[in-house]
Parts: structure tokens; C-alpha cells; sequence
């Protein structure tokens, strides 16, 4: 599938889990550091699960915005996403991730709120991509 590219960034890790990331442009510059539960110190810093958290989190966000502004209901200026970024072993080797989206949309219905969720879902681009190889559990709290 093709994609009509609007924008584009570019970053550069070194080190690895235990090194620095940042973007060209200097918007973004981390320490790097790995958790004790996968092995690291768990000093000060970041990990990759913890940015792709962020990412999601806020993506989803703009993803609800987005099916609002097409008719759906409107997101509540207090709306959040809490994104959960699990990351271990898989069954058949290698590593894999496990998601959880709790959203909150303060001021709707239950089912208002469902049906936003599920649209954006479909139109996130976070979402596009983890669709069939990572669970994403979607709740709304």
C-alpha cells in the first residue's frame, strides 16, 4: 500500500538500548538507558518502549481529533490516552510487544466514546501499524 508522505523525520540512535537518540533537527535528544527487568541498570534515561508509549499515546489522540472533525462526536479538551508498551520473548523467537490503550473522554457516552475509539483505531497510523502482528487492547475507562 502506498502512503502520500506529508512529513518526515529523521533520527540517529548510537549505543543501543544503553546509548542516545535524537532527531536530525535537535526537537529531540535522549539518554538512552535499558530496564533492570530486561537486564540494564535502569538508571536515568529512556527506552524505546517508553517513546513508542508516548507516541502512541499522543498519535491516538490526534487519530480521535481527526474522526471528530468528519462527523464523529467531539474529543473532550481533557481527553487522555494512557498507553501500556509491554515488550519480552515471543513463542516463536525473537522479541515482541504487547499494547494497551485505556482512553478517557470525559463528558461522553460509553458508547459515543466506543465507537470514536474504534474509528480511530482504524485511521491511526500507530495502529495501521501494529494491526496483525502486535495485540493492541483498547479500552475505554
Amino acid at each position: 500500500m502506498s502512503v502520500n508522505v506529508l512529513y518526515k523525520t529523521s533520527a540517529k540512535a548510537t549505543g543501543g538500548r544503553d546509548g542516545h537518540a535524537a532527531t536530525l533537527d535537535g526537537a529531540l535528544d535522549v539518554k538512552l538507558t535499558t530496564p533492570k527487568e530486561l537486564g540494564g541498570g535502569g538508571g536515568a534515561g529512556n527506552n524505546p518502549e517508553q517513546l513508542f508509549a508516548a507516541g502512541y499515546a499522543a498519535c491516538f489522540i490526534g487519530a480521535m481529533k481527526f474522526v471528530a472533525s468528519q462527523g464523529g462526536p467531539k474529543v473532550p479538551a481533557d481527553a487522555s490516552v494512557t498507553s501500556t508498551v509491554g515488550i519480552g520473548p515471543r513463542a516463536a523467537g525473537g522479541f515482541g510487544l504487547d499494547i494497551d490503550l485505556a482512553v478517557s473522554l470525559p463528558g461522553l457516552s460509553r458508547a459515543d466514546a466506543e465507537a470514536l475509539v474504534e474509528k480511530a483505531h482504524q485511521v491511526c497510523p500507530y495502529s495501521n501499524a501494529t494491526r496483525g502482528n502486535v495485540d493492541v487492547r483498547l479500552t475505554v475507562v
